[in-house]
């Protein structure tokens, strides 16, 4: 998406490019001009085909478009352009049909043509999965050449057996017809021969079938009719794409076992189709070329490379990495051409584009024909300030020769004086010389042009330079001067002139060593946040969590320079991070717990909250407060929890054996549930965040517990006996509470130091300390 600085001729441009690569407006133009006259059609598929020229399904349109009408001479043209480019299955089949019928009354000629035909297609097409039908069709035609005698017979059974045993050892999806074909096909003609035959064969067909089990796994993961569109960064292109390595890896293992040759044209015909769908992908066409040079086949890696940069003429890697295979074999002259091919445009050529060609002068040509075209060159309207640095640190680094380098740093700077980035590159190569006098003599003169808003980080690296460098009265200079400069550039005033204990930690700090901790380090980062937002109307929570986007500030602390007063964040002031080897903390006493509802309210509300923020109640102890009884009597039946979930078994136990009340709807109970025992209100407040350990209730305190919330109690709609109350009702026969209760009680009696709940389907729970 383009954003809003887009210049309108730019947006203009890629809403076209989006508009050429429209794949819906594609499939309408092509069903349309299936219904009209070939004369008509012609030029709306010929526009198609200049936007997806890979895309066989309209190829196949078409050529059926002009064999309609009969036009061979159109049609063997069609087949020219774009069998080779296009090795699907159907467009093949299509061309096979057409040389059928030209050549159909030619006699033995025709024939002749034809089979050629076939063989020319099956060394292209036949190893492609979908291809069984060809094998089978070439099969039936071999059967039906004429035979008028004893040595055109025998010729024409080496023909077919030949041709089902290529077959037969091709992974396709007619793989298993086509052996049992053969199998008859054999014993037909000879069951003593045939024995041998099918036994030599056997273990290639078995190899071939095993193949294509898996291969078909590959093959049902890509989209067939997906066409050829620059990546867009969406899901089913990405899919597409992780398909298609998928199967390219399965190839490249070779997992038939067969000859290299044959690997290789299986490999390469993988490759071809996949082009067909990511023909816009470098990346593929990278691996393509990189696979054929590792191969030894370096002129088939060049041809891929010519290939990908017709498809991709502006892709400037793919240029450079076919250089590189240029001028690793020697070929100097036609790297030199790629080069130049990218400095032809002088409007368009890139600073990286003159980088990496005097880079390559160097090497091939010597140091005296990079400096002639780096001087030749620096009135190019894109020669930036990254060449010179480029070429000053090659005569530094390279050519061993310091005052080259130096001239060329000191040309560069009379036009970009105003670029803070080559001027700090200026200063790295000065320190690489230990020159201090000049380097202090760079930075006054920079500091002097450059505006202050565009000159924090040459102050910056000046500071540090005086603190690594200087005497101690020269960094306190630097720094005040720093400070004076920066002051105007923000709302600070005269506090940015303050001198702090930020100041020191910057002074005295090396990489990523600090004289303090790094607790006292993220305290000195919020009073430098807080400094800054002093005469600011900041929120209260904005000022309870400091800064939220950090940065480097001018003390080069971590510090937060963006941070809007309109943003909420969220309070982390009272958070605490989980430890289960942390000390206990303090909680809420048992004492302050009261009984009944609010009871369970302050022993789920947030300890932390209650105490650190002056008797404020959160939204959750609001939630509390609306909740039913019976809530409040589940929460407070919880058992304390001494990590950051409770055991979900545990918990649906406790929900089997809680007190609740089963009031009918729209009637509310007469009584309320009794008052909850401090231990169970002890307990819930354990879920709470509270660091308090409590001691784990024994079975005997669990039972008390649990036998004074069975009290008498009475539902309206029910004619029960007082005395009954839940747990003393008959549990029903549900297998799911059962295995859950004997789970819980089988976890629970293996952990030391936390409740062991026995049998929960009785309603007894024992204790267990541990």
């Amino acid at each position: 998406m383009a954003s809003s600085s887009v210049e309108p001729e730019s947006e203009e441009n890629i809403t076209g490019v989006a508009d050429k690569y429209n794949v819906e407006t594609a499939e309408i133009l092509a069903n349309s001009a299936l219904h009209l006259p070939v004369a008509q059609a012609a030029p709306i598929y010929e526009q198609l085909l200049s936007v997806f020229p890979t895309a066989a399904k309209f190829w196949k349109q078409y050529v059926e478009a002009y064999m309609a009408v009969n036009n061979d001479d159109a049609t063997k043209q069609l087949f020219s352009r774009c069998l080779l480019i296009c090795l699907q299955v159907p467009l093949w089949r299509c061309y096979i049909r057409f040389i059928r019928k030209v050549y159909e009354k030619k006699g033995t000629e025709g024939q002749e043509e034809t089979r050629k035909a076939f063989d020319f297609m099956l060394s292209h097409v036949g190893s492609d999965i979908s291809s069984g039908p060809i094998w089978l069709e070439y099969i039936t035609f071999l059967k039906s050449l004429p035979a008028l005698n004893a040595q055109e017979e025998s010729q024409r059974m080496i023909a077919i057996r030949k041709a089902y045993q290529r077959a037969v050892v091709t992974p396709t999806h007619h793989v298993e017809q086509l052996w049992k074909d053969y199998e008859n096909f054999e014993n037909s003609v000879s069951r003593q021969l045939a024995k041998g035959l099918l036994s030599e064969y056997q273990s290639k067909y078995t190899s071939a079938r095993a193949v294509y089990r898996e291969r078909k796994k590959y093959c049902e993961e890509i989209d067939w009719n997906m066409l050829a569109v620059p990546p867009t960064g969406s899901y089913k292109e990405e899919q597409q794409w992780i398909a298609w390595k998928r199967l390219l890896t399965f190839e490249k293992g070779n997992p038939q076992r067969i000859d290299t040759a044959s690997s290789n044209k299986r490999i390469i015909f993988t490759y071809e189709q996949c082009l067909m769908y990511l023909y816009h992908y470098p990346d593929i066409w990278y691996d393509y070329a990189t696979w054929h040079a590792k191969s030894g086949s370096i002129d088939a890696a060049i041809k891929v490379f010519q290939r990908a940069l017709k498809a991709l003429p502006d892709s400037e890697m793919l240029r450079y990495a076919f250089a590189e295979l240029e001028e690793s074999r020697g070929a100097i002259a036609a790297a030199k051409k790629l080069y130049e091919s990218l400095l032809t445009d002088s409007v368009n050529t890139t600073a990286l584009a003159h980088i990496q060609f005097i880079r390559f002068l160097r090497r091939t040509e010597g140091v005296e024909a990079a400096r002639k075209y780096f001087l030749d060159a620096r009135k190019s309207p894109n020669f930036t300030y990254h060449v010179y640095v480029a070429y000053a640190l090659m005569a530094f680094c390279q050519d061993k020769d310091p005052k080259l380098a130096h001239n060329v740093f000191e040309a560069g700077l009379k036009r970009f004086m105003h670029e803070p980035a080559y001027i700090l590159e200026y200063a790295d190569f000065l320190s690489r010389l230990n020159d201090d006098r000049n380097i202090r003599a760079l930075f006054e003169r920079a500091l002097s042009s450059l505006p202050p808003e565009e000159s924090i980080e040459v102050w910056k690296r000046f500071t540090q330079f005086e603190q690594m460098y200087g005497d101690l009265d020269s960094t306190l200079k630097v720094e005040q001067r720093r400070k004076e400069a920066l002051s105007r550039t923000g709302e600070e005033g005269a506090s940015a002139l303050e001198d702090s204990l930020q100041d020191v930690v910057s002074r005295y700090s090396f990489m990523d060593l600090w004289p303090c901790s790094s607790k006292d380090l993220d305290h000195l980062v919020r009073q430098e946040w807080l400094v800054k937002n002093i005469n600011k109307k900041v929120d209260k929570s904005a000022l309870s969590n400091g800064p939220g986007i950090v940065d480097k500030g001018p003390s080069g602390l971590t510090s937060n320079s963006t941070t809007s007063a309109t943003v909420i964040y969220p309070d982390t002031s009272q958070m605490v991070i989980y430890d289960p080897r942390q000390k206990p903390g303090i909680g809420i006493s048992p004492s302050t717990t009261a009984t009944g509802a609010s009871s369970a309210l302050n022993a789920l509300s947030n300890p932390m909250v209650a105490t650190g923020g002056g008797g404020i109640m959160n939204p959750f102890d609001e939630m509390l407060k609306a909740a039913s009884p019976a809530i409040f009597a589940f929460l407070a039946n919880l058992p304390a929890v001494e990590g950051p979930t409770p055991n979900v078994d545990i918990v649906l136990s406790i929900c089997l054996q809680s007190d609740i009340p089963t009031g009918q709807m729209g009637k509310s109970p007469t009584t309320y549930p009794t008052p909850i025992p401090t231990g169970a209100a002890r307990s819930a407040s354990g879920i709470s965040g509270s660091n308090k350990s409590h001691p784990t209730p024994s079975g005997s305190s669990l039972k008390q517990s649990k036998d004074k919330q069975s009290l008498k109690r009475k539902d309206i709609g029910q004619d029960d006996d007082e005395t009954t109350t839940v747990q003393s009702q008959p549990q029903p026969r549900d297998f799911f509470r059962i295995r859950q209760m004997k789970k819980a009680r089988g976890a629970a009696s293996s952990q030391t130091g936390s409740a062991s709940y026995g049998s929960a389907v009785s309603g007894d729970l024992s204790g267990s300390t541990g």
